[in-house]
C-alpha cells in the first residue's frame, strides 16, 4: 500500500505540472526523475500549489499544513531551485517554474553533492534526448515559440558596414538584455553538463549560462548561480561569440529571464531544431546570411562552424538551407573574405511582449487558458484575472475569439460543477 501511495504522490505532481502550458508528458523516466528531485512529502505538497505566484498562507490553505510547516517546505524547495522566491513589501512569494527553462534545468546548473548528479544526468538524457514526447511538447506544441535566437551583434556590425542598412530593435540584442538587467547570474550550462554524464559533451565553455532579473536573484541566493556585474557578463558574451555559440533566449521582448549560449551538439533547442526544423521549434532572427559568390573562396569555414549545418558546398557553391538557418550570423563572423553578410528578411518576426503574453498565447493554442485564469488561487485575486484579461485584449481578433471561447467554456464548466 505504501508503494501505491508513493506513486500516487508523483502522479498528482505530474498532473499539477501539466496544468501549465509548458508541462511534462508522463513516462517512467519522468517518475524516476521526480523521485530524485522531490521527496514523497514534497511531491504531494507541490501537487496542490497554485499555478500563479503564492504565499505560505495560500499554500497552507491548499495543503492543510500549518503556515510554519509550509514555510519550512517552501524554503527547502527554493533553496534547491525547484521553486523561485522573492520578497515584495515584506511578504515572501513563491512560484513553481515550468520544467524548462525551470527546475529541470536548474538542477544541473551547478556541481552539487546532495543528489547523484551522474544518475540524474543519465535520466535527463533519456527523457530529453532518447524519448521524444517532452521535446516535441516543449518546442512544437504551440505557435508561440518558447525560445528565440539572438543575432550575433559583431556579425551584424560587419554586415552593416557594407552599405547594408539593417534595423535591429533593442529586444533583438543580447547586449541590451545584459545592460538593462538589475540582477545577473552565471551558472553551469545545463545541456553540456547533462551531456558530460553520458560522455557526449563538447569542449565549449560550461560556466556561461546567463540568468536575469528575479530568476537570477533567486538562483543566486540559492547558490545555483553566481552574481556578476554587467561588464563581466558582456565579456562572457564575447567568449560565447569566440566559441561560435548561439544565444538562445526566452522568446519575449521585455524582462528576458535567461540567455543560453548554445552549441549544435549538446543544446536541447538546437538538437530539436535539427530534428524537426527551425521554423517548427525556435523563433529565428530577422536576418539571413547572403553569399557573395564572387568573393567566396570555397574554404568552407562557414560550413564547418554553422551550428545547424544549414550551409553546404553544392556544385562548387556555398548553398544555404533557409529552413534550417537560425539567422544567428556565426557564419558571417568566421568568413575571412567578406563573402558573407546578413540581410534583413522581408517579413519580421515579433516576439511576445513579456512572459504573461507568451504564456497566454501558448495556453490559447493548447486550450488551457482556463487552467491559468480559473486556477483556484486566482479566483481570489481580481488583479491576476485582470492581468490576463489585459493581455487578451491586446491580441489579434482571431486569438481573442479563441480565448473568449475557452474562457466561456471553462467558466460554464466550473459553474456546472458548483451546481
Amino acid at each position: 500500500m505504501g508503494h501505491i501511495t508513493s506513486r500516487n504522490h508523483y502522479e498528482n505532481l505530474v498532473e499539477r505540472l501539466n496544468r501549465f502550458p509548458q508541462g511534462a508528458p508522463p513516462s517512467e523516466t519522468l517518475y524516476k526523475l521526480l523521485s530524485v528531485l522531490f521527496s514523497e512529502e514534497e511531491a504531494q505538497f507541490v501537487s496542490v500549489l497554485p499555478v500563479q505566484a503564492f504565499t505560505a498562507q495560500t499554500a497552507s490553505k491548499r495543503s492543510g499544513n500549518t503556515v510554519e510547516e509550509c514555510e519550512t517546505l517552501l524554503e527547502g524547495l527554493a533553496s534547491r531551485a525547484i521553486l523561485l522566491d522573492w520578497v515584495k513589501e515584506g511578504i515572501s512569494y513563491y512560484i513553481l517554474p515550468p520544467p524548462m527553462a525551470g527546475w529541470i534545468e536548474f538542477s544541473m546548473m551547478r556541481i552539487r553533492d546532495d543528489i547523484d548528479q551522474h544518475s540524474l544526468g543519465q535520466l535527463l538524457y533519456q527523457y530529453m534526448n532518447v524519448e521524444e514526447d517532452f521535446v516535441r511538447e516543449l518546442f512544437m506544441s504551440t505557435d508561440a515559440k518558447m525560445v528565440k535566437a539572438f543575432v550575433n551583434e559583431e556579425a551584424l556590425d560587419q554586415s552593416a558596414s557594407q552599405d547594408e542598412v539593417l534595423e535591429i530593435m533593442d529586444y533583438e540584442k543580447a547586449s541590451n538584455v545584459i545592460n538593462t538587467s538589475e540582477h545577473i547570474g552565471i551558472g553551469t550550462c545545463y545541456c553540456r553538463h547533462k551531456m558530460e554524464h553520458v560522455g557526449k559533451d563538447c569542449d565549449a565553455p560550461k560556466e556561461i549560462c546567463m540568468t536575469f532579473g528575479n530568476v537570477a536573484d533567486s538562483l543566486i541566493r540559492a547558490g545555483y548561480a553566481r552574481r556578476v556585474e554587467k561588464e563581466e557578463c558582456l565579456n562572457l558574451l564575447d567568449v560565447a561569440y569566440s566559441n561560435n555559440l548561439v544565444q538562445i533566449a526566452e522568446n519575449i521582448q521585455n524582462h528576458v529571464s535567461f540567455i543560453c549560449n548554445c552549441c549544435g551538439c549538446c543544446c536541447e533547442a538546437l538538437l530539436a531544431a535539427k530534428k524537426y526544423g527551425t521554423s517548427a521549434t525556435i523563433a529565428t532572427t530577422n536576418f539571413l546570411p547572403e553569399v557573395n559568390h564572387d568573393l567566396c573562396t570555397l574554404c568552407q569555414a562557414c560550413v564547418n562552424v554553422c551550428p545547424m549545418e544549414a550551409l553546404s558546398l553544392v556544385d562548387d557553391k556555398i548553398v544555404l538551407d533557409v529552413d534550417m538557418c537560425l539567422g544567428c550570423g556565426v557564419c558571417v563572423r568566421n568568413c575571412s573574405f567578406d563573402a558573407l553578410k546578413l540581410v534583413g528578411k522581408e517579413s519580421r518576426t515579433i516576439s511576445p511582449i513579456n512572459t504573461a503574453h507568451r504564456v497566454v498565447l501558448m495556453a490559447i493554442d493548447k486550450n488551457m487558458l482556463g487552467d491559468l485564469m480559473f486556477d483556484n488561487s486566482s479566483l481570489a485575486s481580481h488583479r491576476i484575472m485582470a492581468s490576463f484579461i489585459n493581455v487578451i485584449l491586446k491580441l489579434p481578433p482571431a486569438k481573442q475569439l479563441l480565448a473568449n471561447q475557452q474562457i466561456r467554456s471553462k467558466y460554464l464548466a466550473r459553474m456546472c460543477e458548483k451546481m
